[in-house]
């Protein structure tokens, strides 16, 4: 096991200043912080931490402590009421809820009636190709090759042998 301190291991020398570190950690730690100078440090420091808790005392808590909180909890006014309490002396508090809610309601229907735009169609780069059926494809072939016969000129000495 390496050096606590240099590994960041701080937790296992907190345990071991502690009390609470596993066997294993304990017989390493007693061989190793004596001659480790930052380990040694840091279990000092803790041991001092450690030893200060145990002599501390709490202060005794008043007997109306919870009645005090309580207390204290009931009288925290929101910023939202705190705001409303500056329009009381004129009566308009009332008035001032339902405005913020015809407000609220009107935006709400301004928003749902306002249809979106409707996005564009991207344009393709590539060529489409259609998917042609093989009795489509020789019934074609068969029209080009007659239009074609019926493209081609006509000679005069043909025409009249084949009458």
């Amino acid at each position: 096991m390496k050096c606590p301190m240099e590994t960041g291991q701080n937790e296992i020398l907190l345990a071991y200043s502690s009390g609470d570190a596993n066997a294993g950690d304990v017989l390493f730690l007693d061989g190793h912080v004596p001659g480790c100078a930052a380990c040694r440090a840091f279990v000092e420091a803790q041991r001092t931490v450690w030893d200060a808790l145990d002599v501390w005392e709490a202060a005794p808590v008043a007997s109306d402590f919870n009645r005090q909180v309580f207390q204290r909890i009931d009288g925290q006014v929101s910023w939202w009421q705190r705001m409303l309490r500056s329009f009381e002396p004129l009566g308009l508090r009332p008035g001032i809820t339902l405005a913020a809610s015809a407000g609220v309601i009107l935006m709400a229907g301004l928003l749902i009636q306002r249809a979106p735009a409707p996005l564009p169609v991207p344009q393709r780069d590539t060529a489409q190709m259609e998917t042609v059926q093989p009795e489509q494809l020789v019934l074609a072939l068969d029209e080009m090759e007659a239009l074609s016969q019926l493209s081609r000129p006509v000679h005069a000495e043909k025409a009249n042998s084949e009458m």
